[in-house]
């Protein structure tokens, strides 16, 4: 029998994504009473054409539920790097999920939380129950790669992407998905706002963990390292500690429905009247035109 396939969607990357893309060419869509809508209609549009590419019988969306969550209780520096959305944007992380709601799709957020820790415990859920492609720009989620699971990051328009597997990861970074957490515990990650160790870049930070496993294993021989490295890193014990929580994604959040939940139904002819009528017209059309 063949497994269930199950999309899950990073729905904050391809929302952001949508917005800036638009946005740099000051198209922001907007809906008849003028609430700006470009980020909203390149989501749902990119989601209806990885559907139609990517053929699943289920789907889920998962969101970021507010800027704060338990890595900020962590860190105070956590993301804070990050400018706050522009205000075209605002108004549309709520129509992001009424669309998707709208649309049929089920919608998944935590509050305190990151749309990550909800992926990663979708795929330790149902990783033994169906084939599992995640969409997203994340590539923390690399750690999240199993036998039954695939990341497909997005590259350019709709259809495009940059799909890692368990093996293809295991052959460019010589060591185990589960393991990435630890190389960026050592690198730090300038997106999120942690250093690391102050001073050990990618490449030594990969190398390290190729050669010792992991963080304990690194400590372990720190008599053995360049003079350098073994300063570096004494001197940021607590930070690298502190990476380590900060860059792991939490796979025990409670996941409160079946899979058969999530299951796909044809859309309804009607369907696409509607979203039109509520607006979403490049939705309405991009939709008809796969969905004929």
């Amino acid at each position: 029998m063949t497994k269930p396939h199950l999309l899950i969607v990073d729905g904050m990357a391809l929302l952001f994504r949508s917005f800036f893309a638009s946005a740099a060419m000051n198209q922001f869509i907007r809906l008849d009473d003028g609430t700006p809508s470009n980020g909203v209609q390149g989501f749902a549009r990119h989601v209806f054409t990885a559907q139609n590419l990517m053929q699943p019988t289920h789907l889920a969306v998962c969101w970021d539920m507010g800027a704060v969550t338990f890595r900020n209780d962590l860190y105070d520096g956590y993301k804070a790097n990050r400018p706050a959305p522009p205000e075209e944007m605002l108004p549309q992380f709520d129509m992001a999920k009424s669309v998707s709601e709208m649309i049929g799709w089920q919608n998944f957020g935590t509050q305190g939380l990151e749309a990550d820790d909800l992926i990663g415990s979708m795929i330790k859920k149902w990783k033994d129950d169906a084939q599992i492609t995640v969409i997203s720009g994340d590539k923390d989620l690399l750690q999240l790669l199993n036998p039954s699971t695939k990341i497909a990051f997005t590259k350019k328009g709709y259809t495009e992407y940059d799909v890692y597997t368990e093996s293809r990861f295991v052959e460019e970074y010589g060591i185990a998905p589960k393991q990435f957490a630890e190389v960026k515990a050592f690198m730090g990650d300038t997106s999120d706002g942690y250093p690391g160790v102050k001073g050990i870049g990618p490449k030594t930070a990969l190398q390290l963990i190729q050669n010792h496993g992991s963080i304990d294993g690194v400590l372990e021989a720190l008599p053995t390292l360049k003079p350098g490295q073994r300063i570096k890193i004494s001197e940021n014990l607590a930070m690298l500690r502190l990476s380590h929580q900060l860059a792991t994604i939490h796979c025990d959040v409670p996941i409160d429905v079946e899979l058969d939940h999530l299951a796909l139904s044809p859309y309804a002819p009607d369907l696409f009247n509607h979203i039109e009528q509520q607006g979403y017209r490049l939705i309405a059309k991009h939709a008809r035109s796969i969905y004929k």
